[in-house]
């Protein structure tokens, strides 16, 4: 039971909190919970999304001992490349074509700023922290001289249907099956172990079910997570990122390119953070220089609430998307109790600082 709860842990701690809010968000008079409904589940989901994303991508950056502060700016300047190939390159008016061209240029937009922190890490040695510091306020400052500080809106059609649309019923139960699938083919070895993601996953199936189908926001979502998974455990590249977080000066002995597998790690989370600038430039239906604003800190507390170590070596995606849950929750329970957005702040500070502290203790 002592190995079960610490391996489960993440799961335990957001299932206790999905939980307590659906309790306090009780009409005892219907006995009914708005937490719980259909439509408030999917946009929880929807919600988590883009910090579902970038989690993932950062998880692999904490896994190399490393972090990016930058990805925020990324976000907002990747957006407003986005605005302005929809609005001034005439790309909403292309339809299908414009919008997956216009998403492939936020994205390249987001590798190529990823690159540049790589390569500063890793060729040149400088410390991560001071080099995505610098970028956030480079990013920030290129999206406020694009758009001239202002917003540019609105996106076409095509493209708003990234963030707005959903997927039918029928397609629905294929891609829910399709998922289950994956997870009991994951958890194959230990059944024990899938206890807590099969019920997560049977709780919003029902919900998308119940309400207008699959949203089509969250198939990137499952994207993101299903790649960076297979990234890290089925793959050359994934070892060699838990063997620099876990010794560096080990994996140079043992032959690790630690040099290149940095500058790759960073520069999945900039493609990452292009493509969370795209979803969020679709879900405003605009793109605001001044977006993004604390996504770092949202990405950073999902991983570390997802068991990933701030030292590096230890961790997992799925622990990253149970931590991006867990803050979508936090954010949604808080919402519907009409909690002011500035307490929402000192809830979640509190919230990393006891994951920190956990993760010390384990450590």
């Amino acid at each position: 039971m002592k190995t079960f709860i610490k391996k489960n842990g993440v799961w335990i701690g957001f299932l206790l909190l999905a939980t307590v809010v659906a309790f306090m968000t009780m009409d005892w008079a219907t006995m009914e919970s708005r937490f719980l409904s259909p439509r408030n589940l999917t946009n929880l989901l929807r919600q988590a999304s883009i910090n579902g994303v970038l989690a993932a991508g950062m998880t692999l950056i904490i896994l190399t001992g490393g972090i990016d502060l930058s990805i925020g700016s990324i976000v907002a300047v990747a957006g407003i490349f986005v605005g302005i190939s929809q609005l001034h390159w005439g790309w909403a008016d292309q339809g299908v074509t414009g919008a997956v061209n216009s998403v492939l240029l936020s994205m390249a937009v987001g590798t190529a700023a990823g690159i540049i922190n790589g390569g500063l890490v890793s060729v040149l040695g400088i410390a991560p922290f001071v080099i995505t510091l610098g970028m956030m306020v480079i990013a920030r400052g290129v999206a406020l001289i694009l758009s001239n500080g202002s917003g540019i809106s609105p996106m076409g059609d095509s493209f708003r249907f990234i963030a707005e649309e959903y997927i039918s019923h029928w397609p629905t139960v294929f891609l829910i099956a399709l998922v289950l699938a994956l997870m009991l083919w994951r958890f194959r070895r230990n059944l024990l172990e899938a206890v807590f993601p099969l019920l997560t996953c049977a709780v919003f199936a029902y919900a998308f079910i119940q309400y207008k189908g699959f949203p089509v926001v969250v198939l990137f979502l499952v994207a993101s997570l299903a790649v960076t998974a297979f990234l890290l455990t089925h793959t050359t590249l994934g070892r060699c990122i838990y063997a620099i977080g876990s010794n560096e000066q080990a994996a140079h002995w043992a032959g690790v390119p630690i040099r290149k597998v940095k500058w790759i790690v960073y520069s999945i989370m900039g493609l990452f953070s292009g493509l969370a600038g795209a979803l969020l430039t679709a879900r405003l239906n605009g793109a605001v220089p001044t977006a993004g604003q604390l996504f770092e800190l949202d990405a950073i507390a999902a991983v570390v609430i997802g068991g990933t170590s701030l030292k590096g070596g230890v961790g997992t995606i799925l622990g990253s998307f149970v931590g991006a849950l867990t803050i979508a929750t936090l954010n949604n329970g808080m919402d519907l109790l009409e909690v002011p957005s500035f307490y929402q702040m000192v809830f979640k500070g509190i919230i990393i600082i006891l994951a920190v502290g956990l993760d010390r203790g384990q450590r």
